[in-house]
């Protein structure tokens, strides 16, 4: 019999979880499945089009059908579970929070397995085996015994707790539901607990989802550890290239220096010695006419005197080239030039090695997503203060230094203060993710973020002129971005509040439409080097009302 029995079995088992049917149900092509399988089955097929096919022979419903239970087929699984399931060993109650059979001797009681909501008892398995043989037993609503039946009951009216009472949120009897609850909306609480199972499933789906979305996250990563070696070894590589490159480059310089060096030696010795024979030639000359002269002084004879002065040449006493110190000139000027392109190379060295360094140095393991919606920014906030000593001298900053408006009286002086144009910065030096926003009534306003450094007195200390800065100049007629003096249009519809994101490790830098969703204006991608401070800048006339920025209060 019991042969028999296990080759019956795997006709009632379903299909996808390969047990007895749970809440069993049937399809048009016979196969039969629990609910809750062919259900979940289905979900992930929702996006083929509205095609639903059969796990086992893969015939195919449109529309999605409406399961119903098979209720033959759920009888005989009962039955078939009741005839070969033996009932466990009873276990005597060895914990306060054990649930005692209520037809076990009082003295030593075995744990209750199950409870009866309409006989309201305990059974352990070897008593609840029993119930089994009676058939009006069968139609009784059983439960595991997880907690006493006296917790189940009204403490008021010592009835069954059979209804949820949804305006208070509470458990109650039949007695309290047409008593103090009369005029409350209740439901069963069978009813509730499927609305229950609803938001519980579909906190499921989610968590399943998010798990999913982990794993691939994980193997992402995993896979990302195992190539990192890989990726150093060929980054190392080119960087080794072209740093031999750049050394290849200046010994090949230097050899052609040292060659021109050389034959400008060589050059310049020939010229040298040839101006020697030139010289001691002109000094025979110059000894020999120096001697006439002589000759000629001594002599008594005034005529003869003046006739031989008239008769000599003046070109001999004026020499018309001086060898100098040229070549001294020359090779000092190479070493100048030399020096010259070292101090270049140190400076070139000097401004991108922060950047190779903050690049090579930031590695990304973050699992955390880019934010999409306005709540997503928000975890991001972080409070944020305009600094009263970098702000222009006409610039008021009131709400607790939030807001800043034209003034008609300057403030002291300081170094720090911006002079030249309408702007101010924060107090706060950025380093990781933030978010704000800026609410602004102007002709112009500046978003911007910039290093501490920037100039403050020169046409660079606007935002968006040099590279320190960057920013969103914001007017009613649109948008552009500047950095570097350079300026990029931007498309997009006029707002009166602006999002700013950072992400600074991942150098990324973007300004938003502040909207549901929101809407990118301008994204950059760069390798910050120092730590940036917002800024916000004002373009205004003195007869101009209203107008104000200030940092929104996300905090």
């Amino acid at each position: 019999m019991a042969d028999k029995q296990q080759r019956d079995e795997p006709q009632f088992c379903c299909s996808v979880c390969l047990a007895r049917p749970k809440d069993p149900v049937s399809l048009n092509c016979g196969h039969n499945y629990c609910r809750s399988c062919l259900e979940g089955f289905w979900d992930t097929q929702e996006e083929q089009r509205g095609k639903y096919s059969c796990p086992y022979c893969r015939e195919t419903f449109s529309p999605r059908p409406v399961l119903r239970r098979n209720n033959m087929l759920a009888e005989l699984v009962e039955n078939l579970s009741v005839q070969q399931a033996s009932p466990p060993a009873p276990v005597a109650c060895a914990d306060p929070s054990d649930v005692a059979c209520d037809f076990c001797p009082e003295t030593r009681p075995n744990k209750a397995t199950m409870s009866c909501l309409t006989c309201l008892a305990s059974y352990c398995p070897a008593h609840l085996q029993s119930r089994h043989s009676v058939p009006v037993f069968k139609k009784h609503q059983l439960v595991s015994a997880t907690v006493p039946l006296q917790e189940k009951m009204c403490t008021k009216h010592n009835k069954l707790i059979e209804i949820y009472c949804r305006t208070d949120e509470q458990l109650v009897c039949s007695v309290c539901a047409v008593d103090e609850h009369k005029s409350h909306t209740t439901t069963s609480v069978s009813e509730q607990r499927a609305d229950i199972e609803k938001h519980l499933v579909s906190r499921q789906k989610e968590i399943q989802k998010r798990v999913v979305q982990r794993e691939e996250e994980l193997e992402g990563l995993k896979e990302a550890e195992e190539n990192l070696e890989s990726f150093a070894d060929t980054a190392l590589e080119d960087c080794n290239k072209i740093f031999g490159d750049l050394i290849a480059s200046m010994l090949r310089r230097h050899g052609e220096l040292k060659q021109l060096i050389a034959d400008q030696e060589k050059t310049a010795v020939a010229h040298a010695q040839e101006l020697r024979l030139q010289l001691r030639e002109e000094v025979t000359q110059l000894r020999r006419r120096d001697t006439e002269l002589e000759r000629l002084l001594r002599t008594d004879d005034h005529i003869h005197l003046i006739q031989v002065f008239q008769s000599l040449s003046p070109s001999c006493d004026s020499p018309d080239f001086s060898p100098g110190a040229a070549p001294q000139r020359c090779f000092k000027d190479v070493t100048e030039s030399v020096s010259e392109l070292r101090d270049k190379l140190e400076t070139v060295l000097n401004d991108t090695w922060p950047r190779i360094s903050a690049t090579v140095s930031y590695v990304d393991f973050s699992l955390l997503p880019e934010p999409q919606s306005r709540e997503d920014f928000l975890r991001y906030c972080r409070p944020l203060t305009l600094d009263v000593t970098s702000n222009y001298p006409y610039l008021n900053l009131v709400s607790k230094n939030l807001m800043m408006k034209p003034s008609p009286s300057p403030y002291a002086a300081r170094p720090d203060r911006f002079t030249k144009f309408a702007q101010v910065l924060c107090e706060e030096g950025l380093s990781e993710r933030c978010y704000w926003e800026v609410e602004w009534y102007a002709r112009t306003l500046s978003a911007a973020v910039a290093y501490k450094d920037i100039s403050r007195t020169s046409d660079e200390s606007r935002f968006g002129n040099s590279d320190k800065s960057w920013s969103l100049e914001c007017a009613k007629n649109g948008y552009s971005f500047r950095h570097n003096n350079v300026e990029t249009a931007v498309s997009g519809t006029s707002s009166n509040k602006i999002g700013v994101y950072l992400d600074y490790k991942a150098g990324i830098l973007c300004f938003y439409q502040v909207s549901e969703p929101m809407v990118l204006l301008h994204k950059v991608k760069t390798t910050f080097t120092q730590p940036l401070y917002p800024g916000l800048g004002l373009n205004y006339e003195w007869y101009d009302a209203g107008v104000f920025a200030q940092l929104v209060k996300l905090w």
